[in-house]
């Protein structure tokens, strides 16, 4: 057997394996989708939106006050999170580039996206929550907001670091300040992968449930006010699937899936804002 023939069955063989794990994994993707699907697309209705909770055994209730608050504190903590996770990334990409200090920030925030996501809502409790005497839903975005900085912060200096060289170049011969280079070359040019990094930090903050127990807990009753405890879907889908009541475990399914759509919507309207917004 000659060089040829043996790579050639190496590249099937190799081509063959990855194609079997790749439906692998659809598989059980399909399969969990299928399952939340069955099981809680059945119980949406505008009840499940606007109903305030359930009393123990009752059939009726929704969770308006969990959708509300999960709604709050994910985009509180995108407004807190994204402006620095740019911004950092931004100075240690243009500005910092291989400093010291620009290489320590980047290997902070690598150990930062490795670090368990309760340890995170255990520091905010100790610094906030514990010295302010009770849980606050503003609490519970900062601890997400710290979850999403690093990601960003990554994306955007792996983003930015990829745009030609050639192209801020052209920019300072025009006579463009280095302000104007970034804000109108690099970020356009760079914009598909930076809102790609945005996008992956708010689908991994929007599902979490271990920081926002030790910060934001629960509310059983509808508010707006986050400086108290507030409700989410997320503790709100674990708590009643805990429940030993059917209909709090069908409102769980519900949850689910808002969160899965809420998510996925998240996902297509990054892309579209990124195409019309920047496709010239």
């Amino acid at each position: 057997m000659d060089a040829f023939t043996r790579r050639k069955i190496v590249n099937n063989i190799i081509l063959v394996l990855s194609t079997v794990a790749a439906l692998f994994g659809i598989m059980w993707l399909f399969w969990i989708l299928g399952t939340l699907l069955y099981k809680g697309f059945s119980m949406l209705s505008l009840e499940i939106f606007m109903g305030d909770p359930p009393s123990p055994g009752e059939e009726t209730g929704g969770l308006k006050h969990a959708i509300v608050g999960q709604t709050l504190i994910v985009l509180t903590a995108t407004v807190i999170g994204i402006p620095l996770g740019i911004l950092a990334g931004t100075y240690i990409a243009e500005y910092g580039k291989n400093s010291r200090l620009a290489n320590i920030v980047r290997d902070l925030s690598d150990i930062m996206m490795s670090v368990p996501s309760i340890v995170i809502g255990t520091f905010i409790y100790a610094i906030l929550v514990k010295p302010v005497g009770h849980f606050m839903g503003i609490a519970g975005s900062l601890s997400l907001a710290i979850m999403m900085i690093p990601i960003i912060l990554r994306t955007t200096d792996d983003m930015l670091r990829l745009v030609p060289p050639e192209l801020r170049e052209a920019g300072y011969a025009l006579g463009a300040t280095k302000f104007k280079v970034i804000k109108d070359i690099v970020y356009r040019a760079a914009i598909t992968g930076i809102l790609t990094g945005v996008i992956l930090s708010v689908a991994r903050i929007g599902g979490e449930t271990a920081p926002l127990l030790f910060t934001s807990f629960n509310n059983n009753f509808f508010t707006f006010d986050m400086t108290q405890p507030m409700a989410s879907l997320t503790v709100t889908m674990y708590d009643y699937a805990m429940s030993p009541y059917e209909y709090w475990q069908k409102l769980a399914w519900a949850a689910a899936i808002i969160l899965t759509a809420g998510v996925l919507g998240a996902n297509i309207l990054g892309r579209v804002m990124a195409y019309w917004k920047f496709r010239k």
